[in-house]
Formats: structure tokens, sequence, C-alpha cells
């Protein structure tokens, strides 16, 4: 498939729950989003017969997205039906980790080839300042489960937050000097931008300690940074770039299998690679090329944009497979040829749990 502007789309993102275990600061209120119904969610079966109309138009790539996906028990049956596609090469599923120790082998017989891990600190206190549930302990034997495991590449997904653990970019590299690691740093990305927003608040207040760390101030709506807060932490990621070389030296590029938006490169003499993912200071816009299915059955063509188009109703009321190709068609020459951040685009909808982000 390709869209108006020329991108070929062979990626698929698909969540499979709205539902979370961990509460992290940027992406959940603490008492969480309101949850869909059962009986608006779409079964495993409706998600398999649309990856598979999907990927009859050229989808190749599916990653299996939440909330938390491994909070589905069943998500091995999932699994087995994607790959049962043979234009389907690549099977991944982004995660937090907490739960993945006692699935990755199961997941791996059942057809995955690899995973994200969520991950923004490798401080314990730090871990339960921004998670809120979980342990990091968990989460790192998780890691070392997937590698055992043969889920490769194992990719670490960073968060750098200003005043939060923007001092980690170098810790975060070192994993990858000897483990076959590929840490990405993904710039902190408010899922609304908002450049009108004028709430008077100081995104972090300092904290008197032996390191000098920095104390969140939280919304006291709900808990969660808000996006005044947000656009204030962002790390870029030529600053994470910097501080990493000059600790470690010069990175030099690097590819790693299923390359996405990430530019790789590599410590000398590294095992493991470094990604940095710089969709705010550089946006990826221009090789953009996924849909995302929304667990409640909701086709998108962008992230950072309000607009979907409802494939469990025709599902669900006897549409056809062209029917339903047409629509995904639709979709794909709706897509818009960027992100509108810098300009104050507002993504009014859904929150990032919600959207399989």
């Amino acid at each position: 498939m390709k869209d108006s502007f020329g991108r070929t789309i062979d990626y698929l993102r698909v969540s499979v729950t709205d539902r979370c275990n961990f509460r992290c600061i940027y992406c959940m209120p603490e008492e969480g989003y309101p949850v869909s119904p059962k009986d608006e969610l779409l079964t495993f079966e409706e998600m398999a017969r649309l990856i598979h109309i999907a990927a009859d138009l050229g989808i190749a790539k599916v990653r299996l997205t939440g909330g938390e996906p491994l909070l589905r028990r069943d998500l091995p049956q999932l699994i087995q039906q994607i790959a049962r596609h043979p234009n389907i090469t690549d099977i991944s599923c982004t995660t937090n980790g907490f739960l993945l120790k006692s699935k990755a082998q199961e997941l791996k017989d059942a057809g995955l080839h690899r995973v994200n891990v969520s991950l923004d600190t490798l401080e314990p206190e730090r871990f339960q300042r921004i998670a809120r549930r979980g342990a990091l302990q968990q989460v790192l034997d998780g890691i070392d489960a997937a590698l055992e495991a043969g889920l490769q590449p194992v990719k670490i997904n960073c968060v750098l937050m200003k005043g939060v653990n923007e001092d980690e970019a170098v810790a975060f590299a070192r994993l990858t000097l000897d483990r076959p690691l590929n840490v990405r740093f993904i710039e902190l990305m408010p899922i609304r931008w908002n450049l009108d927003e004028t709430e008077p608040m100081d995104p972090i207040a300092p904290l008197r300690g032996n390191r000098d760390l920095f104390r969140l101030r939280i919304a006291q709506d709900d808990g969660m940074l808000s996006d005044l807060q947000m656009r204030k932490m962002v790390v870029s990621c030529d600053t994470a770039r910097e501080a990493i070389e000059k600790e470690l030296g010069s990175l030099t590029p690097a590819a790693i299998p299923t390359n996405g938006p990430a530019r790789n490169s590599r410590v000398k003499g590294a095992v493991g690679t470094i990604g940095f993912i710089s969709q705010i200071s550089n946006d990826l816009c221009d090789r953009c090329n996924r849909l995302r299915l929304t667990a409640d059955g909701q086709l998108r063509p962008c992230l950072m944009a309000d607009g979907e188009v409802d494939l469990r109703t025709p599902i669900r009321t006897g549409a056809s497979d062209e029917e339903l190709r047409d629509l995904f068609l639709q979709v794909v020459a709706a897509k818009p040829e960027r992100h509108y951040l810098a300009e104050g685009q507002k993504v009014v909808g859904r929150g990032m749990s919600q959207l399989g982000g």
C-alpha cells in the first residue's frame, strides 16, 4: 500500500487491551483511565481477521501493544493466528516487562519474534516514582528471560526527562557493551502538545539530597504530568548522544534487523546498539509506514492526529473481506503528511495507553 505522499505502508500496530498494570507518570493518571467494556473490545478472532486482511494488502510487520499486552493470558493464541499468514514476516510486542519472565518462552513458541521493553530508569527508587507500580528487578529479569528465549533483538525503550532520569543516558548505554541489547532513547512526546497552555506551574521542584535529585511535581487533578510539564521536560536525542559520547567515546552507525524509525549507533567494541528516536526535535513523519488498530476496533492513520475509522461495527454486521479492505485503503489515503505538534495540534480523543502508542 502507498499513501498519498508515496510512503509504503507495511506496518500495523495492534492494541490488544487498554488496561495496564503500571501508572507511568507521562502516560496514565494514578487511578488509570476508564477501560472499554468487554463487549466493545475486538475478539482475537476479529483481530486476526483484520490483520490477515491488512497482510493481503501489504502489511508485513505487526506489533502488539496496549495498555500492557501481557495482561492478556491468551495472547499466544492470537500470535499463533497472526503467524499463519505467509505475508507477515515480523511479529513483535511492546511490554513494560513486568510479566515477561514467566511468559517469554511461551510467546516465542507461539511465533513472536521479538520484544520492546519500556524501561525509563535503572534505579529502584526512581522506578517506583515513574511507574508507580511493579518492581525494577522483575523487569530486568524479564529482559534476561527474553534474551534466553531468543526473542531478538530485545529493544529497551527509554524516555529521558529533565529532572527525572536525564543523568542515566550513559548507564543505559553501558548495557549494550557486553549484551545484545538495542537501547533506544525516545523523546518525551505529550499526546496533547499544547503551545497555548498557560498553566503557571514549574515542571520540576528541587529535592535536596546526596545526588541533587529532583522531585516531580505532578498535576493535582489526576496525578499525571500535564502537557506543559512534559513539554518542558523533553531531553533531545542530541543531548543524550553528547552525554554518551563524552563518557564512552564516539558512536558509529549501526544497522539492526527490523530497523524502524531509530537512528542506530554502536559504542566501539560493543555487542549491542544504541538508537535515537527524535520525533520531537527531528520528526520522522517522512518515513512513517504504520497504521494503528485500537483494542475497540478503530483504525487510525496517525498517532498524533484525531481521526479514526470504525472497523468493529462492519465486522460485526457481516461486512465482507473486500468491504473491510476498502476501509483500510480509505484510512491509508487519509494518512496526513506529518504531525503538527509544533503548530499546537492537539489530540484530544484518547490517551496514549488507549491508542496503543
